[in-house]
């Protein structure tokens, strides 16, 4: 595994990982601007959706080895782990902040 491309929460998490087969890592992968069919044929199988020409940015869910495969890959820049975004429901007391 090329430990370079990765950002450090998918490094952390990878590290927690107990199946190295489990589908349950959900990342972006930043490419090459243009790539070849057989980079085009590694993402297809490894379940990547919409993967076509033009495109440098994809997001799939993947297991622990399939992300090391990938960060092997030459035409793979980065792979950054995704994370479920949640809305904050908090009110700021905005008396508190003037002066």
């Amino acid at each position: 595994m090329n430990y370079q491309k990765l950002d450090a929460a998918l490094a952390t998490a990878l590290n927690d990982i107990q199946d190295s087969e489990e589908t349950n890592l959900a990342v972006f992968i930043h490419t090459e601007l243009v790539l070849d069919s057989a980079a085009t044929a590694v993402l297809e199988s490894l379940g990547v959706s919409d993967v076509s020409s033009g495109k440098d940015i994809f997001t799939a869910t993947l297991s622990a080895n399939a992300i090391s495969q990938l960060s092997e890959q030459p035409w793979v820049k980065f792979l950054k782990r995704s994370h479920q975004l949640r809305l904050v429901n908090k009110r700021i007391n905005i008396g508190k902040l003037g002066v």
